[in-house]
């Protein structure tokens, strides 16, 4: 009786003991594999918002956002209101005309016009379609292809560069035009043949940068009554199987229209300009006022935010051309911007008037 006493108190003292221990250590868990950090990811800049690209903010202007400030848009919507039909002495007459031109290389002449950047334009074009749409200003505006093929950033950026002497024998002065009567222009550009990406401070993005800047003064000194330039980045050269304007390049030249912009709305507030941009400052007319014109990269056949891809059919063979699908695609895009945005449709749709304080 007494052992069996014995085993009942012994029996439940280590059941107490048992459940007073501490509960065993719960087995480690897997590694999580590191994925690539999200400031290296590339995101079209309308939809990156407040997030980075190595450090570089996306936004098409400061802040993240995709609409300039109000600084710069109250200075826009003036130099908007001062386009003015001209005479080919730069004098205001009533039966004048103004010019809106392209500047850029080969991508930039199919889309404007036409593959050998010579009329006739092709009909699905931009100079095509605002040729046939009766919404279009066709009484005081006229458009101008300056783009050509082979015309890189690096053919702009002096005043002495052949591509501006071109323009005036041969696509202005056939017109009865004259370089005083161009008051807008798309300009599309990108460097020959990169090789550096960000976040390397000697990235082809810098050095474009700094053409770009060249070119936007240069623009101003031949065309002198130039007030309003609006820049696109390149499309999608995920495709490319030639080293022109290969990915991270093509995505990495937004960038670099980002910070000209940026550069110029800051130096317009008193902040020292960009020393890569140097100085565009449109009251001391160094440069004219410059905004977004179609931001146009998109990450491949993935659409972005508003539905823009680029599947590999908007390419030619080598995957850097635009094909008549890809030309067509930028022509209607272009067409719908110039058509809607506050900047341009007072002076390029028809029977439109640019008035002080209209929106």
């Amino acid at each position: 009786m007494q052992a069996r006493l014995y085993a009942l108190v012994c029996a439940g003292l280590g059941a107490a003991l048992v459940s007073c221990a501490a509960p065993p250590p719960p087995p480690p868990r897997p590694p999580v594999p590191a994925g690539p950090p999200t400031d290296t990811i590339r995101i079209p800049l309308t939809d990156l918002g407040p997030k980075t690209y190595y450090g570089h903010a996306g936004g098409l202007y400061p802040g993240g956002v995709n609409q300039p400030p109000s600084g710069h848009d109250s200075a826009a919507r003036a130099r908007r209101n001062a386009i003015r039909q001209l005479d080919v002495n730069g004098d205001e007459h009533p039966f004048g005309k103004y010019v809106l031109i392209s500047i850029g290389m080969s991508n930039t002449t199919q889309e404007w016009c036409s593959a050998n950047s010579a009329p006739p334009c092709s009909s699905w074009s931009l100079m095509g379609r605002a040729a046939a749409d009766f919404g279009v200003n066709h009484t005081s505006l006229v458009i101008v292809n300056g783009a050509a093929d082979g015309q890189h950033v690096e053919d702009w950026t002096s005043p002495t560069s052949p591509n501006y002497d071109r323009i005036r024998i041969s696509r202005l002065n056939p017109l009865g035009l004259s370089e005083n009567q161009v008051q807008a222009a798309w300009v599309k550009l990108a460097t020959a043949r990169p090789v550096a990406s960000l976040p390397a401070d000697t990235a082809d993005a810098y050095r474009f940068l700094t053409m770009l800047g060249q070119t936007l003064r240069t623009l101003k000194v031949r065309y002198p009554n130039l007030q309003l330039v609006f820049l696109s980045s390149r499309t999608y050269g995920g495709y490319a199987t030639s080293d022109l304007s290969p990915e991270p390049h093509a995505y990495e030249s937004g960038f670099s229209v980002r910070l000209a912009i940026e550069s110029q709305i800051n130096e317009m507030r008193g902040v020292p300009a960009n020393p890569r941009a140097g100085s565009l400052n449109y009251t001391r007319r160094s440069a004219p006022l410059v905004l977004w014109g179609p931001y146009l990269w998109a990450d491949g056949p993935r659409p972005r935010s508003d539905g823009v891809s680029w599947p590999r059919s908007d390419f030619e063979e080598d995957g850097t051309y635009p094909s008549q699908a890809g030309e067509s695609k930028v022509a209607a895009i272009l067409l719908e911007y110039f058509k809607t945005s506050p900047y341009t449709r007072c002076w390029f749709a028809a029977n439109q008037y640019c008035l002080t304080g209209a929106q």
